[in-house]
């Protein structure tokens, strides 16, 4: 009710993402709603140093592209971790979901993730951070906090699902192409939308065309209280959408295509920047000299590069009309 997917002429899809993702697809013509198992890795849960969004918890991070060292942001403090002052204004006691996807996503920009997920232990002599751990190896952000390879795969398990939930809905609408994203809830509203395309967890899209929507859940219920008018759209809007039940087997083998890689590669375009090359690749020929690349392409060069970056907090709340009856 908040978004009005229903009047939109756009394709929109609506993401609450948590433990499970409520997502909503569709425009004024048809709505599809469906839910997706993703996990609790996105709220901090099953991962070694995680935690839920509190005072403490390291919610930025960035990866410097040729020393591999990390530097990072905590709840309840301002200032960066490589600033003078941060040691004594605040300890630093886990990290959050929005945490653990931009150190990923950043591990993946800096060339020390595979696309299949691997921490790549060929660094280990030049950064600092990348530890052997058995046999597999790790990435430490600073003394209390590392990021493991079993974090690492937590997090593709719940991207996987959050894209192959949207990709069974946008084959049910018949539509190739999302025109527009809109991620609501508590953690949604704190993911860089950016960082979600560089991870390939939404499918492909414009990155300008997405924006965290805040407590939309709470809006909704708010108009639907407050305006009496707004409840006979509220009821037509329902019985519209159309509940779709992805079948296990189909969802599982859509989580264990892809989906799976870092980042998702998109279907508007072959090409595809790797992260080992991105930050030397010449420049790319502009428009009108064939070459195309799509959003998600777009979004990982733009990331590279620290040129765009996505709405960081949720609005304080939606600008809503209504009448007191």
């Amino acid at each position: 009710m908040a978004e009005a997917p229903d009047q939109a002429d756009q394709v929109t899809l609506i993401v609450d993402v948590g433990t499970n993702a409520e997502l909503v697809l569709g425009d004024r013509q048809r709505l599809l709603a469906a839910s997706s198992p993703t996990g609790p890795a996105f709220e901090g849960a099953q991962i070694s140093g995680g935690q839920r969004a509190a005072p403490g918890a390291i919610e930025r991070v960035r990866i410097d592209r040729t020393s591999g060292l990390a530097r990072f942001k905590v709840i309840g403090c301002p200032l960066w971790s490589d600033a003078p002052g941060f040691a004594a204004a605040t300890g630093v006691t886990g990290i959050c979901g929005s945490g653990i996807v931009e150190a990923i996503a950043e591990m993946y920009l800096a060339g020390l993730l595979t696309a299949d997920g691997i921490i790549d232990g060929r660094h280990a002599g030049r950064v600092t951070g990348i530890v052997a751990e058995g046999r597999t190896f790790s990435f430490r952000l600073n003394e209390t906090v590392t990021i493991t390879q079993n974090d690492v795969r937590a997090i593709q398990l719940a991207k996987a699902a959050l894209y192959a939930g949207a990709r069974l809905l946008m084959d049910a609408l018949a539509v190739t192409r999302v025109e527009r994203i809109v991620l609501a809830g508590a953690f949604g509203s704190q993911i860089d939308p950016l960082y979600a395309m560089v991870l390939g967890m939404l499918p492909d899209c414009d990155p300008a065309a997405m924006r965290a929507a805040g407590n939309a859940a709470g809006t909704g219920a708010v108009m639907a209280l407050l305006d009496r008018h707004a409840r006979p759209a509220i009821e037509t809007t329902v019985r519209r959408v159309e509940k779709s039940k992805p079948q296990s087997p189909r969802l599982s083998r859509s989580i264990s295509s892809p989906p799976w890689r870092f980042p998702m590669a998109p279907t508007t375009s072959p090409a595809w920047p790797k992260p080992s090359t991105c930050r030397r690749r010449p420049p790319q020929r502009g428009a009108g000299d064939g070459v195309k690349l799509s959003s998600t392409a777009l979004a990982v060069r733009l990331a590279d590069r620290r040129i765009f970056s996505g709405p960081r907090h949720a609005p304080e709340h939606h600008q809503i009309g209504f009448r007191l009856h």
